[in-house]
């Protein structure tokens, strides 16, 4: 917003962001698709460089075959009911309350309830009780109560129960977008925080195989590393693991300097106790980044402000302890580096996506579920040519002759549009047609006069 002020060739910016607007929204009879890359002369328009949703996701064969071993061989008592209310608990989960906030809402009611006292005959004492008493009794009632969740061996299969096929299905998703886009990018290294059952190493390990050659996975509960590395080595402690050069810490590495390849934090952001502590957590994790640092969060209101809270975190703070000088640029979702415009909405509609998955085959488990999760994916590359493309972030309606979309635009606007073949062209109709929510958009727009979208000021 700084840059309103300045002029390029004698239009000032806020015309030019008028043309940025105009250029990154699907425009009739000036959108069309961008086929720079030539797919369109060897690739069908269901298969465009911008689909980046998977069908079902399942677990390998040898991850969801130890889990069963360890999950029978325990013998959890009431175990469907305990994962249900465990899932129904980390959904509804919300960020804890920060002092500073806790203070602000203090103040309000001990305003509110001084004005109730007005005009009453009492001496000061009883009166500053009873201002007290209200207070506080208002806090306990308004005032989400967080714990802090502490992972023993009972609680932590209850968890894989829980949460291993759609963690699982989650990551995939986002480390997909990267081999995909990338797929050049052959990481070395990973580290994964708040690793829980290591579900992150195994889909890492899914796509990039024997690139990747360190893996270090960090979780605070021993338990549940325990519980990790006997998922890795097929549920017995003596047999080899099927991935190599697993290693488990309760504790980031000391030292700054050294950096993964790909950094992960998959749901475990929203377990940190402060905003002062994600905010440190997340420098910490970008300063350890290398080429990519993928943050995943439960698609929720909460899940979505962390994510957007440790984006803001990487993208505008100031790290005067960084031994990697290059910057940030979102990857993905966002087509912008601007603010999320989910946020300026009344009421805040998070900003997620699905993924669907086959859940371990357990009593009374469906077919069928779909992960709704939010992430963002921060890198040191800078932008790609395609880094522009609007995100579909929401159902795809096809209707006859046209399909109506969400978009999110790379001038930081969601734009809902109906696109048509007489409208917007053959090609940049069929595309949209065998997209999906959460793909991109192929589209690129010629360049317009600078009179078009916008006045003169």
């Amino acid at each position: 917003m700084a840059a309103l002020g300045l002029r390029f060739g004698g239009s000032c910016a806020l015309c030019q962001g008028a043309i940025v607007r105009r250029q990154s929204a699907v425009v009739a009879r000036q959108s069309q698709v961008d086929n720079s890359g030539d797919f369109l002369s060897s690739t069908p328009h269901r298969r465009h460089p911008g689909i980046t949703a998977l069908t079902t996701v399942r677990l390998p064969a040898d991850l969801e075959r130890a889990a069963l071993t360890l999950i029978h061989g325990a013998a959890v008592s009431s175990l469907s009911d305990r994962t249900q209310r465990l899932t129904n608990f980390l959904w509804s989960r919300k960020r804890p309350v920060d002092d500073q906030t806790l203070r602000e809402r203090a103040l309000i009611l001990e305003k509110q309830a001084r004005e109730r006292e007005t005009g009453r005959q009492t001496d000061n004492e009883a009166l500053e009780a009873r201002v007290r008493r209200r207070v506080l009794s208002e806090l306990k009632r308004t005032t989400y109560h967080w714990t802090p969740l502490k992972y023993d061996a009972d609680l932590s299969l209850v968890y894989l129960a829980a949460r291993l096929a759609g963690g699982y299905a989650a990551v995939t998703r986002a480390l997909h977008e990267i081999k995909k886009r990338v797929p050049s990018f052959s990481p070395g290294s990973l580290l994964d925080f708040g690793s829980g059952t290591g579900s992150v190493a195994w889909a890492a390990h899914s796509l990039w195989g024997e690139s990747l050659k360190e893996f270090v996975c960090v979780d605070s509960s021993g338990a549940m590393n325990s519980l990790a590395d006997l998922l890795v080595r097929g549920g017995c402690e003596r047999a080899d693991p099927h991935i190599q050069h697993l290693y488990f810490r309760q504790f980031l590495p000391v030292t700054p300097k050294v950096q993964f390849d790909v950094v992960v934090s998959a749901f475990s952001l929203s377990e940190l106790p402060s905003s002062s502590e994600r905010r440190d957590t997340v420098q910490t994790l970008w300063r350890k980044t290398h080429s990519f640092l993928v943050l995943l969060e439960n698609g929720t209101r909460e899940g979505h402000q962390i994510l957007m809270e440790a984006r803001d975190t990487v993208l505008q703070a100031e790290d005067k302890v960084t031994y990697d000088p290059r910057g940030a640029s979102v990857f993905a979702p966002c087509p912008h580096q601007l603010p999320c415009p989910r946020l300026a909405q009344q009421p805040h509609l998070p900003c997620n996506f699905v993924q669907p998955y086959i859940p371990l085959p357990l009593t009374g488990s469906p077919e069928r579920l779909e992960e709704r999760f939010s992430y963002v994916v921060l890198s040191r590359a800078g932008p790609e040519p395609s880094a522009g493309w609007p995100r579909l972030i929401g159902p795809v309606q096809k209707r006859a002759r046209h399909v109506q979309c969400q978009l999110c635009c790379s001038d930081g606007q969601i734009q809902r549009v109906a696109v048509t073949a007489r409208q917007h062209g053959r090609d940049l109709y069929r595309c949209t047609r065998s997209s999906a929510w959460g793909d991109r958009l192929p589209v690129v727009n010629p360049e317009v006069d600078a009179q078009s979208g916008s006045e003169e000021p």
